[in-house]
């Protein structure tokens, strides 16, 4: 749990949320998401239409191809074109495959291509870089440059440099403390 965190996220912006492991990040990102309840406090999102989180899981369909998977997203959000999309993310050479044949890598790139997809404006990314390697995390931080070159925005929790120009929040100092009364046996949290 967070406590004290606020921030404001513009079109054209991208907020890279950092810290250890278990400060808060992933419950952050899911509770602006909608996900989940925000324990206090308030998000604001002036169009949760227009978001789309991208967690830890790939969220892909194994035996579809990497083509299908692209078109079954890109359709369930009224697109039609992913062209583009599999240049972007280096996997034209791929779109035959069955998506449960790749690498880890590779299913992180077409986990990370749906973003794209979806005609969404506001990207929340938990750990995006997971099991890529370094020329994929450079692929993947012109997409996100593009991204914002066009009005997007995104929040971003990671520990690598994605080569960004980007403001850090380290969510160290908002961790919530457990605050114990001198005298008794309780825990208030």
């Amino acid at each position: 749990m967070l406590e004290g965190v606020n921030f404001a996220v513009a079109p054209g912006e991208a907020v890279v949320l950092t810290g250890p492991n278990g400060v808060g990040k992933t419950t952050l990102l899911r509770t602006i998401a909608g996900l989940q309840p925000p324990y206090d406090g308030k998000i604001v999102v002036p169009d949760v239409e227009a978001m789309t989180y991208a967690g830890h899981a790939d969220g892909i369909k194994a035996a579809l191809s990497v083509a299908e998977n692209l078109m079954f997203w890109a359709r369930v959000h009224g697109q039609r074109d992913i062209s583009g999309t599999l240049e972007d993310f280096a996997l034209t050479d791929l779109a035959s495959r069955p998506a449960g044949q790749l690498s880890a890598g590779q299913k992180r790139r077409l986990g990370l291509a749906r973003l794209r997809v979806t005609g969404r404006t506001i990207w929340l990314l938990d750990e995006p870089t997971v099991s890529l390697d370094k020329g994929s995390v450079d692929l993947f931080g012109q997409v996100v440059r593009r991204h914002l070159a066009g009005g997007g925005l995104a929040v971003i929790a990671s520990h690598i440099d994605m080569g960004l120009d980007v403001r850090v929040i380290d969510l160290t100092p908002y961790r919530a403390r457990a605050k114990v009364a001198r005298g008794y046996d309780e825990v208030f949290l």
